[in-house]
């Protein structure tokens, strides 16, 4: 498996567990700044590899009347001094070929949406950045089919690629999480995270607005980590029921400490067995 760069660390075989978190949308500056701080300081005092993640444009809401984010411009402003002020890699998703572009400038890492993961332009321009890629499973998808996503990357030349696991559609309004993604889309040579709040979403399941069930987060994301994922992707809010983006599932920052140290536990502990083996 290829070991992908970000910033200053590596992803991949042997290497730290890496954990993306963050507000899924960026609700304004002070509150993305306050966010950024709180998660680097407890990060800061792990082995784990932070990278700070938050959305400019929530484009795929359930509702027309859903808050979205700041937009393009004023977001990556946003970004970019999270960035410069606490010195982490940046995450952000894109949805067409021009925010592409224009993200790569600013973000460390970013993400091609699950519903948007076969388009073959916004791939490409994604590619051609040069940037690490990351590219969400669509719910629609069977993993080893993702393979066919890395081929479209690779096309530019672009080798800077992760994958992640966000749960399977079944049935109307769930998802279901088979941990035998994480091993199968590692098969296709690049490291792979899991998706732990998304993978508990109920899309759609509010009616106007997704629901979720956050109480699965920590099992889901124990049981990711001994099936040797190489990171975890987890959106975090210091007041979830205020969230304004997927707030049935982001954990509450007052969680997040004793489930980072569980996750530390359980990475060591696979990474211990796998050199016994």
């Amino acid at each position: 498996m290829k070991k992908v760069k970000v910033r200053e660390f590596m992803i991949g075989p042997q290497e730290p567990l890496t954990v993306v978190s963050g507000p899924c949308v960026i609700e304004n500056e002070t509150h993305t700044l306050k966010a950024a701080e709180f998660l680097c300081d407890l990060f800061s005092r792990t082995s784990i590899q932070f990278i700070f993640k938050a959305s400019y444009d929530k484009a795929n809401r359930s509702s027309l009347h859903s808050f979205r984010g700041p937009g393009i411009d004023a977001g990556l402003k946003i970004l970019e001094k999270v960035k410069q002020e606490f010195n982490v890699p940046v995450f952000t998703d894109v949805h067409t070929v021009e925010e592409a572009i224009l993200a790569a400038s600013v973000c460390d890492v970013i993400q091609i949406p699950a519903f948007l993961c076969r388009q073959t332009d916004l791939l490409i321009a994604a590619g051609e950045t040069q940037v690490a890629i990351n590219v969400k499973k669509g719910q629609f998808m069977a993993p080893w089919d993702m393979k066919n996503v890395v081929d479209k990357i690779l096309s530019t030349g672009n080798e800077n690629i992760l994958l992640t696991d966000r749960g399977t559609s079944f049935g109307y309004n769930n998802l279901v999480s088979d941990m035998r993604a994480i091993p199968i889309m590692q098969k296709i040579g690049f490291p792979v995270f899991f998706d732990a709040t998304h993978s508990v979403q109920l899309p759609g399941g509010l009616g106007v607005k997704t629901g979720g069930q956050r109480e699965f987060v920590p099992i889901l994301s124990r049981g990711a980590i001994a099936v040797g994922c190489n990171g975890l992707y987890v959106e975090s809010h210091p007041d979830p029921e205020n969230a304004k983006s997927d707030a049935a599932s982001v954990i509450p920052f007052c969680d997040l400490k004793a489930l980072v140290e569980e996750w530390e536990r359980i990475y060591e502990a696979v990474a211990n067995l796998a050199v016994v083996r």
